[in-house]
């Protein structure tokens, strides 16, 4: 706790805002748009690694929520917290899942794609997101700490299986039942936990992420075998029709995220409580548009050519080469005159 009240002690409306910004990095939208870019338009396999490894690892984060049920670090002691985190901040304290979903997230891009950029990126990334939920008041050096361990055992953990493409056809089945299994058994356990015993606020996120985390993969269940089968789609395209792929899909996919309360109103007409019901079946929806119904436009993405975008296109390669060849040149003159001043002073 020393740290926390050490980070209040700073605190300031500008690092306050920085760090408000920086934490949102960690939630389930952003999440969401990096694993389907990178599913859509960079590796398919390298997104399912992403997929997975936030799925499993949100669905780890939540048993061990509800499980030990540690109180927020304000909870009992006169900390006090950012207000612009307290909305995010709905479940119980350990493990952080900001911090979880960020490792997890950027944790298998840095090791699929083995790019020192990207690998420098990405721990940048982490470690300033998992800072933040410290810096905020919302999370315990326990909490981000756990998480981490958690994100990177994961990451380390799945890595042969989607590593290798002979690999990941063989056991990517078996992970995916796996995966539905831990989550059913999870939906079933929290619906049955008694409301008396615990917080409100945080059963009942616990409650949204088990419908939410069930809709998921049972999108995926369907998902894998019809792309297996299939649709059978590929990422390549030139830049401005991924880019066109990607807004498109990712309009879709935010369009069917905003409909909770079309989902409420379908299913009220046969339950009496139809939120979580009505949040997995929007999560499938979901999982469903980005892996089998968005993916059969990419035949027509990967053989777009708009004629003014690919004049722009040779227009910016060529100044890059004139401007390539001309660095090139002048540092062949440097060596030649540096050369030529040797020789002269000999």
């Amino acid at each position: 706790m020393e740290l926390l009240y050490f980070l209040e002690s700073i605190r300031n409306p500008v690092f306050d805002f920085i760090f408000s910004l920086i934490t949102h990095l960690g939630e389930e939208t952003v999440f969401l748009v990096v694993a389907i870019f990178v599913f859509w338009c960079v590796d398919k396999r390298g997104g399912y690694y992403v997929l997975t490894t936030g799925l499993i690892g949100t669905v780890i984060n939540q048993w061990l929520k509800l499980i030990f049920r540690i109180p927020r670090p304000w909870v009992g002691t006169d900390l006090t917290y950012v207000e612009s985190a307290y909305e995010e901040a709905t479940g119980y304290s350990f493990p952080s899942g900001h911090t979880q979903n960020i490792a997890g997230t950027f944790g298998s891009i840095g090791a699929f794609f083995k790019r020192n950029w990207l690998r420098i990126t990405s721990i940048v990334i982490i470690v300033l997101v998992a800072f933040s939920r410290m810096y905020l008041g919302v999370h315990t050096p326990l909490d981000v700490g756990v998480s981490l361990v958690i994100a990177a055992i994961l990451v380390v953990g799945l890595y042969p299986i989607f590593s290798n493409e002979e690999r990941f056809c063989k056991c990517m089945p078996f992970v995916i039942g796996i995966s539905v299994v831990l989550t059913l058994g999870f939906l079933i356990w929290v619906n049955l936990l008694p409301d008396a015993e615990y917080v409100a606020r945080n059963l009942e996120s616990g409650r949204k992420n088990a419908a939410t985390l069930f809709g998921c993969l049972l999108g995926l269940l369907v998902v894998y075998p019809l792309d297996t089968l299939i649709t059978k789609f590929e990422t390549h395209a030139n830049w401005y029709s991924q880019v066109i792929k990607l807004a498109g899909g990712l309009g879709g996919v935010l369009l069917i995220k905003s409909t909770q309360s079309l989902f409420e109103l379908i299913f009220g007409l046969f339950l009496e409580d139809p939120v979580y019901v009505a949040r997995a079946a929007r999560y499938f929806l979901i999982v469903v548009f980005a892996g089998a119904v968005w993916p059969l436009t990419f035949k027509f993405f990967s053989k777009l050519k708009i004629p003014f975008m690919e004049k722009f296109t040779s227009w910016v390669l060529r100044v890059l080469k004139i401007r390539t060849d001309s660095e090139a040149a002048a540092t062949a003159c440097i060596g030649d005159d540096s050369g030529e001043n040797v020789e002269n002073d000999n």
